[in-house]
């Protein structure tokens, strides 16, 4: 197949381009040339999508067999995307995310849930962030009706994972000493490798598959001790990992998600947040590869620097908690009192 990749510089859209290019398609890529180097054997187009004249300069004479969007963020530029597109590819998959769902996280998510009412026309600014995938979504499927694909991954790790969840932990736990862990150690969870997302993406295109899916891999399957455990197993530190409970992290301030990566604590408001249904998607051929296999990956690629490093932020918010506050919290949990307090 001709693919067009609107990205694909960075974390799943290389995911993304690597399974492409192994099945032997011609892969275009379209973005402005600043996230990160293109991959190798793909035509890199630079321009930016929110220019009218770069993108009716990309589709001058030419079509692609599907269009993969891993970079839309705001309807209204999608929309644009979209509509330049529409004419010049037979399907569109977009990527989204659990954002799109209303209820996510307090309520675990599957297709049938309801979506944030944000218009396909809304710019960044119009509706809080979270509901701007939901118009992104609205967007795609405005301009390629029956032809959409729609993607709704969960939590996202592999090598070259760019938000730096994964690899905070992997490169603190790699220093050895002890490591402040979050919670119960038995909390499960659900990640899904991005090479898996991306491998499902083009068994969906290989057969005109079209509709939404989400995409989260199977419910359990890791818990936040197994995936701590893996991490000093695959590094060989000589690390402790130090169970503080949730009580003693809140009274600290200490950040669930972002100062401690990966870790929802157990409040209502983030009660589904490793409570979404795949059934769909795996009915339809969906694969997902052991955690383990993800964490060994993700640190031989952080070791060998195959991928530019991490950002280590969400949005705005660093991620991974500063190493002053870590020792000042382990203290406090080393002289709290027998009862806990």
């Amino acid at each position: 197949m001709k693919i067009l990749i609107i990205g694909g510089t960075v974390f799943l859209g290389r995911a993304l381009v690597a399974e492409a290019l192994t099945r032997g398609h011609e892969v275009t890529a379209f973005n402005r040339g600043v996230s990160g180097p293109n991959p190798p054997d793909v035509e890199a187009v630079h321009g930016d999508r929110e220019d009218e004249a770069a993108l009716r300069g990309l589709v001058d004479g030419r079509h692609w067999d599907a269009v993969i969007d891993t970079c839309g963020f705001v309807p209204r530029t999608v929309r644009l995307s979209a509509t330049i597109l529409a004419a010049h590819a037979s399907a569109y998959a977009f990527v989204s995310s659990f954002h799109a769902y209303a209820d996510w996280p307090a309520e675990g998510v599957d297709e049938s849930r309801p979506r944030h009412a944000c218009p396909p026309d809304a710019g960044p600014d119009d509706v809080e962030y979270n509901a701007l995938k939901a118009g992104c979504e609205r967007a795609v499927e405005e301009s390629f009706p029956d032809r959409a694909l729609i993607i709704n991954p969960g939590i996202i790790v592999g090598p070259g994972e760019n938000v730096g969840r994964l690899p905070w932990w992997l490169e603190t736990i790699a220093r050895g000493g002890r490591v402040l862990a979050p919670g119960d150690p038995d909390r499960e969870m659900q990640l899904i490798d991005a090479r898996d997302i991306a491998r499902f993406v083009f068994d969906r295109l290989a057969v005109r598959g079209s509709g939404r899916y989400v995409t989260s891999g199977t419910p359990g399957n890791t818990t936040m001790g197994d995936l701590l455990r893996e991490c000093v197993r695959v590094t060989g530190a000589d690390t402790e990992l130090v169970w503080a409970d949730e009580s003693f992290l809140r009274a600290r301030d200490v950040a669930p998600w972002t100062e401690l990566p990966l870790y929802a604590p157990d409040l209502p408001e983030v009660a589904g947040t490793w409570r979404a249904s795949s059934k769909k998607a795996l009915a339809a051929g969906l694969r997902c590869r052991p955690v383990t296999e993800t964490v060994a990956d993700t640190w031989e690629a952080l070791r060998s620097g195959a991928y530019p490093p991490p950002k280590y932020l969400q949005g705005q918010a660093p991620v991974g908690l500063d190493p002053a506050k870590h020792a000042a919290v382990l203290a406090e949990w080393d002289a709290r009192s027998p009862l806990g307090t």
